[in-house]
Order: structure tokens, then C-alpha cells, then sequence
């Protein structure tokens, strides 16, 4: 059983950056792939980021490669995404989540997850 908690939301204006954390309960962390997921006002749940549990695979989504970073501290049982030159489009509730499936084919597929933590909004001002 994983427990997520995500913080560092807030509102920022366009080109900010800001840096989430998802802080996980478990002596299990370490066999988790995580990700993050973000949702805006009506629209589908979409990916954002994961990485697996050793940090040698991490994938992201077309709209924020190069501007977002996602990192993991196992010491700490935290993962991070790193968001920068924000763009109001990034505007949305971000998750965190954990998942367990082999290889990283699956990463983009919110089904598949897990785990989630309850949301932290992001509101970017233009």
C-alpha cells in the first residue's frame, strides 16, 4: 500500500517556474515507477511525466519536454517535477501516482496507475 501526498501548487505568471512534490508512505517506495498527471476543468486526465524506480527510464509528454523535469529521491520517498517557462495552457490540478507494471509502455495510460495522490493545483496567469 503506497500513500501520495502531492504540495508546491500555486499561481504563477507565464514563463514562472514551480516545483511539485509528491512525498510517498511504504517501504516499497523504491519498486515504484511514478508519474505525474495533470487535469484541467472538462477535460480528460492527461500525462505529464513518469520515471521508473531507478530513474534510468523517464518519459514525458510532447507539451512539456524541455521545460518540465521529473527527478525521484528514494532517501527521501519523494518525487519531483521540476515546471518551467509555464504557459497558461499548463493550467490544471496535477497528480502524482505510483505504479508497479513492467516496462514503461504503459506510463501515458492514467488506468494503469495504482496510486494517486489527491491534486495540487497549478493556475498559470497570462
Amino acid at each position: 500500500q503506497v500513500q501520495l501526498v502531492e504540495s508546491g501548487g500555486g499561481l504563477v505568471q507565464a514563463g514562472g517556474s514551480l516545483r511539485l512534490s509528491c512525498a510517498a508512505s511504504g517501504r516499497t517506495f523504491v519498486r515504484y515507477s511514478m508519474g505525474w498527471f495533470r487535469q484541467a476543468p472538462g477535460k480528460e486526465r492527461e500525462f505529464v511525466s513518469a520515471l521508473k524506480w531507478s530513474g534510468g527510464i523517464t518519459t514525458y509528454a510532447d507539451s512539456v519536454k524541455g521545460r518540465f523535469t521529473i527527478s525521484r529521491d528514494n532517501a527521501k520517498n519523494t518525487v519531483y517535477l521540476q515546471m518551467n517557462t509555464l504557459k497558461p495552457e499548463d493550467t490544471a490540478v496535477y497528480y502524482c501516482a505510483a505504479g508497479t507494471a513492467s516496462g514503461s509502455s504503459w506510463f501515458p495510460h492514467w488506468n494503469l496507475w495504482d496510486y494517486w495522490g489527491q491534486g495540487t493545483q497549478v493556475t498559470v496567469s497570462s
